[in-house]
């Protein structure tokens, strides 16, 4: 159902929403970018190229540009591989105990960033418990080993498989049975099977998902910040140590460009390479895939072995990360356990210690006020798009989704290069180190992903629903107060609470951005992995681990466990439906993770 031009400007409705949007896009979508153009450009209000010679001439620049890169193709591999192997080990093979390793795997999507960051660090670093487990079993073990490429390859790698867990693990459910049977009928290995029959019906999902990976070794902060040291330095922490002084913000600018260059080229490479193939199943009659044997006793053991080694990998840090919040300083500095070292005091001093408290309150503040934000201003935005279809319309879809093809780093520094002087369509406001950049960073970041969940939700609601409001005579505020919000309600809700939680903890943009009397949590969490703060300041991050850990978890119960849990009673409610409104339903249900993977692309 799409509406003419003139009805579209005959709605004071879109008319309001329509000066808001184009302001706040003029303002901190289009300006800030444009700024970090004119800064390497035309520094002084002349074409030049002086910041792209500078930075050539740096050693320390083109070393983190280098990283970066070898970082990004590092990762594509290692995630890849690692990722793929999880999701067959949990939802292809028939493993023992397959429910346990998947729940092990998964602990990666209750906390990650610079919280997962901050825990590996104390778990493998100097003064880790792995790493006093190793000296022993290794005498003269460099109690450094856990740094450089190693560790942020490493670290990096089990971080970002949650993705391949909920979307390739998708994605793997729908390859069809019969399709597997013929096969082996005609003769086929299992290899044959795996290689020929299952993985090219997963090859859009892994296309997709290598864009993520490689967007985020390329844009990486957190990992190389705290585990690269002195001799594995990436971009971003450049762009951060440039930023910070005011002689050096056109390497810092020059730096995010190239970043921003390398990311749009990468995914128009990407979806080119996605689009010469063919990847789906032929069958009319597709059968539910089923757990397949290993026929094979010695890759049989291979595999068992693989996926509890792995499970190890991804369980270990969390679960000392919950035993050392129970435990004081000094059994966290000398890494030991025991009923001695026991205590509630780490929980009794956060829950009620007004400074322990005070970065999750911040971090608490701002998350709700970007998610309420965006999500309550989106919901008018998202309707109008999706209701009224034209150019006028189209262009500002486009420019909404500006924070999808640019890092956020680069969307960072330009709000600080745009807003550290006065500017009129500001009012003249200086906001560079204000309370309120960072919440219009995390606005701004949010936007892209907020919006298209909505306009899907909007484009599955049943047309003749509105008309009947109409006739009724409801107005058009009306039909959406009372009609369509209720429908999307369950949706919007859903987004608000990813929103919310994936906020909690940032670090990529509040290190840009954050006042120095309201930091954030994910800013705190890092000031404590430097050694000189390793005591007290620790044991306070592994309670605030936890907490995030129980925030996460729930919110992921709530947005897919809820819906994942009774999938029988919603296919008998469904089955009466015709199939274009089961379609519409499937697309627009935040329970199913695959739907939301192109919005998770710059999560």
């Amino acid at each position: 159902m799409s509406g003419s031009l003139r009805q579209l400007l005959r709605s004071p409705l879109f008319l309001v929403v329509a000066v808001v949007v184009l302001w706040f896009s003029a303002a901190f979508l289009i300006y800030p970018s444009a700024k970090v153009l004119t800064t390497v450009f035309a520094p002084e209000g002349e074409f030049s190229f002086s910041a792209i010679q500078r930075l050539l001439s740096s050693e320390r620049a083109m070393d983190s540009l280098r990283n970066s890169f070898v970082l990004a193709l590092v990762l594509s591999m290692t995630v890849n591989a690692v990722g793929i192997a999880i999701v067959l080990i949990t939802r292809y093979f028939d493993v023992k105990g397959s429910r346990m390793l998947w729940l092990g795997y998964a602990t990666t999507l209750v906390y990650g960033g610079i919280v997962l960051v901050a825990g590996y660090k104390v778990i493998y670093g100097e003064h880790g418990f792995v790493t006093k487990l190793l000296q022993g079993l290794i005498p003269g073990l460099d109690p450094a080993w856990f740094s450089g490429m190693f560790a942020v390859v490493f670290v990096m790698t089990f971080a970002t498989t949650g993705n391949h867990l909920l979307f390739l693990g998708n994605a793997l459910a729908k390859v069809d049975h019969q399709t597997i049977e013929a096969a082996r009928m005609m003769g086929a290995s299992e290899w044959t099977v795996l290689r020929k029959v299952v993985m090219p019906t997963l090859m859009p999902t892994v296309y997709a998902l290598t864009i993520l990976t490689f967007l985020g070794g390329l844009g990486a902060l957190a990992a190389p910040q705290v585990l690269g040291g002195k001799d594995f330095q990436t971009i971003t922490p450049m762009i951060l140590t440039f930023a910070n002084a005011p002689s050096s913000r056109d390497l810092a600018a020059t730096l995010a460009l190239i970043l921003g260059f390398a990311t749009i080229a990468l995914l128009a490479v990407l979806n080119r390479l996605e689009k010469g193939g063919t990847y789906f199943s032929v069958s009319k009659v597709p059968t539910v895939l089923q757990r397949q044997r290993i026929r094979n006793p010695l890759a049989n053991a291979a595999i068992h072995v693989l996926a509890y080694a792995l499970f190890g990998v991804y369980a270990i840090p969390p679960v000392l990360i919950v035993l050392f919040s129970f435990t004081n300083a000094s059994a966290i500095q000398s890494a030991t356990l025991g009923w001695d070292s026991f205590t509630f005091a780490n929980y009794a001093r956060v829950l009620t210690d007004y400074t322990a408290i005070w970065p999750f309150l911040v971090s608490i503040g701002y998350s709700a006020v970007a998610t309420v934000v965006v999500v309550f201003g989106l919901l008018f935005v998202a309707r109008i798009l999706q209701r009224f279809r034209g150019p006028v319309t189209a262009a500002i879809e486009y420019v909404l989704h500006i924070p999808w093809i640019l890092p956020s780093t680069m969307i960072a520094l330009g709000l600080i290069l745009a807003y550290d002087h006065g500017e009129w369509i500001v009012g003249n406001m200086v906001l560079t180190g204000t309370v309120a950049i960072l919440a219009i960073a995390y606005v701004v970041h949010k936007i892209p992903f907020t919006l298209r969940m909505l306009k899907a939700t909007f484009a599955g609601v049943d047309g003749h629903l509105e008309e009947a409001a109409s006739i009724l005579g409801a107005g058009s505020f009306e039909t959406f107060r009372r009609v369509l919000l209720p429908i999307v309600a369950p949706t919007a809700a859903a987004v608000a609470a990813l929103n919310f939680n994936s906020l909690l903890d940032d670090y990529d943009t509040a290190v840009f951005l954050a006042h120095p009397l309201y930091q954030p949590l994910g800013i705190v969490i890092k000031n404590a992995t430097s050694e000189d703060t390793l005591s007290d300041a620790t044991a306070l991050t592994f309670v605030y681990t936890v907490i995030l850990m129980v925030i996460t978890g729930a919110t992921m119960w709530l947005v897919y466990g809820r819906g994942l849990s009774r999938p029988r009673k919603r296919r008998r409610r469904t089955s009466a439906l015709p199939a274009t409104a089961k379609a519409g339903s499937e697309a627009t249900d935040p329970t199913q993770p695959a739907r939301s993977l192109a919005g998770a692309s710059k999560e």
